[in-house]
């Protein structure tokens, strides 16, 4: 990932099913690569080298459990993935802001 690149995350699931059809809350955060530690921009490009553009979690499936999906824009293009939980970093789930839509 790179400064330039812009990174949304959307949290997804749960026992309010945030971010699904039907749900009044959204949960995101709008991020340039710019925002981002070096650290957190080599964990996002860990997750989307690891699932090379699949869109599924490699958690373990569960009642309530939220997922993550990360949509990379770079240049003309861009990539989607969702992750479970576990598999982004705290510091990134941190930056989410809920809102009523």
């Amino acid at each position: 990932m790179n400064p330039e690149d812009r990174l949304e995350i959307e949290r997804l699931g749960g026992f309010a099913g945030i971010g699904l059809p039907g749900s009044h809350i959204r949960s995101r955060a709008l991020l340039a690569g710019s925002d981002l530690s070096a650290e957190e921009r080599a964990s996002v490009d860990a997750l989307f080298h690891a699932q090379s553009g699949a869109h599924h979690s490699s958690s373990q499936p569960g009642a309530d459990r939220f997922r993550y999906r990360l949509t990379l824009q770079s240049g003309d293009s861009h990539r989607e993935i969702e992750v479970g939980e576990a598999d982004l970093m705290e510091s990134l789930q941190g930056r989410l802001q809920d809102e009523l839509i």
